[in-house]
């Protein structure tokens, strides 16, 4: 016996529409609206403010749960000082050249995504303020060391 799912409005499967994953681009820009946020070193609260929403929405906004609306991309463009472009940047590219989200993303990626996280920002914001290049070599080598790589040769 077949299963059936009631359907909303639009003709929708709603059991599809509640148990749907946020859309991997939505996930990107999202992401690049809480990259730049923590680069300005701005709350989610304050982020929030300036957009009139509440901290919740910025959240959902960070997590691609919710979609970012044209008007919503460009207020945010705005008070995060960045053009809308910024938001879109290292977005994966399909073979075909289209823009999926689902791509095979380059070991670049990897390292902006690590950037981009709480760690990431605060042990580059630390390590940059290192002015003696042995010291700052130092904590490379040992970071590498740690990771099971052996130092770079000299």
């Amino acid at each position: 016996m077949a299963k059936e799912n009631a359907l909303g409005d639009a003709g929708v499967d709603v059991e599809d529409r509640s148990s749907r994953r946020a859309n991997p681009i939505d996930v990107h820009v999202g992401g690049r609206v809480r990259l730049r946020r923590m680069l300005l070193g701005m709350s989610q609260e304050k982020l929030g403010e300036h957009l009139g929403l509440t901290f919740q929405q910025v959240q959902k906004y960070e997590k691609g749960i919710n979609r970012i609306g044209a008007s919503r991309l460009f207020d945010l463009s705005q008070v995060l000082s960045v053009p809308v472009q910024f938001f879109y940047e290292e977005l994966a590219v399909g073979s075909d050249g289209g823009a999926h989200g689902f791509a095979e993303r380059p070991a670049e990626s990897y390292a902006a995504e690590f950037l981009g996280s709480r760690d990431g920002l605060e042990l580059n914001k630390a390590f940059a303020r290192i002015t003696d290049p042995r010291v700052r070599r130092s904590i490379v080598d040992l970071v590498r060391a740690f990771a099971g790589e052996q130092p770079a040769a000299e």
